[in-house]
């Protein structure tokens, strides 16, 4: 039977010296389900996701993907149990074109072991009409990467991590140093991950942008679940309001 989430960190704790970044979370990714993380700066949110993707082991706590435990994650494991990161760094090689930072690092060679680099190119330009909507004559898959809007770039990486099979796409402040037309499109961007059938932790400071793209909302305080949201339940004005709540007094109540 088909578990009911596709990751879930239960009771994870981690210091780091005498500071306690994590204590005792409990969280949880659906399928087919956008999770917004938000909290303010120092809240642990770096930390959870850096559990989350292999970088940290937590000191406490357990991790499990489709209901099974992962003992002593790493960045490797987590990748082949389908997580990727987009970072606001986008991490995309700005000199070199787009079919090759689609394939950086996972190459296709042909059946003598060299790169496919044919295969490669119409596989990009597939990818650009059917999921970029790059339809303008202008972009080609040997069109350099610096070339990009932000908007697009960040496309780039999310369209990347679905074309790899992903299955949890962990999205780190992706509207930072965004236009507003880039974030529109960016914001479409994370809706494509739903329509695939993946699941994505959006983490993001502008908390409209958080309660337009997702399903519910998770809010981290000085390393603890402060409070958790259905945004079809709670307005964006209730929601800010419970967040200056916790900002001030470190609780809902």
């Amino acid at each position: 039977m088909e578990a009911e989430y596709r990751m879930e960190l239960r009771n994870v704790s981690k210091h780091f010296g005498e500071v306690q970044s994590l204590r005792n979370v409990d969280f949880r990714l659906g399928r087919n389900e956008v999770v917004g993380l938000v909290g303010d700066n120092g809240a642990g949110k770096s930390t959870m996701i850096k559990i989350m993707t292999g970088y940290y082991n937590p000191d406490e706590g357990e991790l499990y993907f489709n209901g099974v435990k992962v003992d002593n994650l790493t960045v490797p494991k987590a990748r082949s149990l389908g997580v990727e990161t987009v970072y606001q760094e986008r991490a995309l090689a700005e000199l070199q074109t787009l079919w090759r930072n689609i394939f950086l690092g996972r190459e296709v060679n042909n059946r003598f072991g060299f790169l496919d680099v044919k295969k490669m190119r119409e596989e990009t330009y597939r990818l650009m009409n059917e999921s970029m909507g790059f339809t303008s004559t202008a972009v080609t898959p040997d069109t350099p990467i610096m070339t990009f809007s932000g908007g697009e770039k960040q496309g780039v990486a999310i369209v990347r991590a679905l074309y790899f099979d992903a299955d949890i796409i962990i999205l780190d402040e992706p509207t930072m140093g965004l236009s507003l037309g880039e974030t529109r499109k960016l914001l479409e961007f994370v809706r494509t991950i739903k329509r695939a059938g993946k699941s994505a932790i959006f983490i993001d400071h502008n908390i409209f942008h958080v309660h337009s793209i997702a399903d519910r909302v998770v809010v981290l305080d000085r390393g603890r679940i402060a409070g958790e949201f259905l945004t079809k339940d709670i307005s964006l004005d209730a929601l800010m309001e419970k967040m200056y709540r916790v900002a001030e007094t470190g609780s809902l109540d």
